[in-house]
């Protein structure tokens, strides 16, 4: 059985691997995450995630173990809503997205020896208004500063969610289904109890 790293520094990211009972090891890859010229958010999210593993893999330095990397990011018309930059950014990416359905884009990513298999889940989620009072309110909780669309899902921000079409977890950062996917084609096991002596 191949050994796994997650190439991921999101807290969220190792809660869902360990939700599904996955033993890994992390490891810290910082890339430069800006869009290319003329990138496409799907062809963004997917490199990103590519890279990561790859990076990872090539830093572990060793044929035997599997790396999982992962990115998320938001779209609204067809533009890619990252991490805001300060409040003002954060303000302005929730009053787009209010009163009005976008898409989350999560690919996932792993690199074996040999090979980097890379899926794609695009969910769609409609938001209910928010008023500017609300938003100011969401930003000053200190939420919503390092997430993809100013927004959390699992936490605080799930109050705007009026609808979710597609997955819960790749919204969140890693798509359960699909990951358990590669994870079984590699080889690596889920479902395994801590050892809690």
């Amino acid at each position: 059985m191949a050994a796994l790293f997650l190439a991921s520094a999101s807290p969220r990211r190792r809660e869902l691997l360990t939700q599904i009972g996955v033993p890994f090891e992390l490891l810290s890859i910082t890339l430069d995450e800006t869009p290319l010229p003329a990138e496409r958010p799907e062809a963004y999210v997917q490199r990103l995630a590519r890279e990561k593993a790859l990076a990872g893999w090539a830093a572990v330095g060793d044929d035997s173990v599997a790396v999982l990397g992962a990115d998320t990011t938001v779209v609204i018309d067809e533009r890619i809503l990252g991490k805001p930059a300060d409040r003002a950014e954060g303000l302005l990416m929730l009053e787009s997205l209010s009163d009005r359905e976008h898409h989350v884009l999560t690919a996932v990513a792993l690199a074996t020896r040999g090979a980097c298999e890379v899926r794609l889940v695009t969910s769609r989620v409609r938001f209910r208004r928010i008023e500017r009072a609300e938003a100011e309110a969401y930003w000053a909780s200190g939420e919503p500063c390092d997430k993809a669309g100013g927004y959390a899902i699992q936490g605080w921000g799930a109050v705007f969610v009026a609808e979710l079409r597609g997955s819960y977890s790749a919204v969140v950062g890693l798509p359960l289904c699909e990951s358990a996917q590669l994870l079984d084609q590699a080889g690596i096991a889920r479902w395994v109890k801590e050892d809690r002596n």
